[in-house]
């Protein structure tokens, strides 16, 4: 069941804490995952491959817990198709994303669904904030349009392709807040992978696909495992926690773990004016976390 937030001036909890802590490792893995695929595959097979692995995970453990209500995914067939509608195609923009510009870029970039959720949850899901929390909203947001609007960046294709993703994702967090708080979570999940697999399945029709050696199958399992069960749980589970808006904040801290991955695994780094972005995104973050509005 949902779990209702907290008013105004509550602080958060030890475990509210680590999931958050937890929350933000595992999604800054998203694109580091999508470019380590690259040599391997072409971009919506290796989505599709990732996206169908973490499907089959959570339909075992489904069937074995008996967690998964069955006519409620019929009930619920629309919701779940424009999710996974939603989230196919925002994943298949990010893959291909990757095979323009380097991984910082592409998560910099994409942090601009703080932007997007933040005017989806004001507008639409009738949201508040109090004073401070707008402050440090309109501080992360500026350190996203610093980062961000670089010419050298926001001309390439690949820029433009992770802007039009993180919409379509921003759309799908809304639909999940507004319609899919009530459903069982297990239930929820696997209808939510199962439509967005299919989507991507789609999208992947006549693209080449050689079987890969046994490392690379590998890596997909770890992908799968790691960046959708695992960090889409995590996900899933704040946002029932958080009013939308709040959550999207928290959010733009993942650019700050992938920048990190990404100078350990294929040695690139941001330019001052991108860590300058950051560094502002870090301090409109922490302001905008200090309480939780109703």
């Amino acid at each position: 069941m949902p779990t209702t937030p907290a008013p105004i001036g509550s602080r958060f909890t030890g475990g509210e804490v680590a999931l958050f802590g937890l929350l933000l490792i595992v999604d800054s893995l998203h694109f580091v995952f999508a470019r380590a695929l690259v040599p391997h595959f072409d971009s919506l097979v290796a989505a599709t491959l990732v996206m169908g692995i973490a499907t089959v995970e959570i339909a075992v453990y489904g069937l074995l817990t008996r967690g998964i209500c069955w006519r409620a995914l019929v009930r619920g067939l629309w919701f779940y198709a424009a999710v996974g509608f939603l989230v196919g195609a925002s994943t298949a923009l990010g893959y291909t994303a990757v095979t323009y510009i380097d991984v910082g870029t592409a998560s910099m970039l994409g942090k601009m669904s703080t932007l997007f959720s933040l005017l989806i949850g004001l507008w639409w899901l009738h949201e508040r904030l109090n004073r401070t929390q707008i402050l440090g909203g309109v501080l992360a947001l500026a350190g996203v349009l610093i980062i961000t609007f670089q010419p050298s960046d926001v001309l390439r294709a690949g820029s433009l392709l992770v802007v039009i993703s993180t919409v379509m994702y921003a759309l799908h967090a809304a639909l999940v807040k507004r319609y899919g708080q009530e459903i069982d979570f297990t239930t929820f999940f696997f209808g939510r992978l199962l439509c967005t697999t299919l989507t991507l399945l789609f999208f992947a029709l006549g693209r080449p696909l050689a079987a890969p050696p046994a490392p690379i199958w590998l890596l997909l399992l770890v992908a799968g495992t790691v960046d959708v069960v695992i960090s889409r749980t995590l996900y899933y589970l704040a946002l029932r926690r958080l009013p939308m808006t709040l959550h999207a904040i928290i959010l733009t801290l993942s650019p700050v773990a992938t920048i990190g991955w990404a100078r350990l695994l294929f040695d690139t780094f941001p330019q001052p004016q991108q860590l300058l972005g950051g560094l502002i995104v870090l301090g409109g973050v922490l302001l905008a976390t200090l309480y939780r509005h109703r």
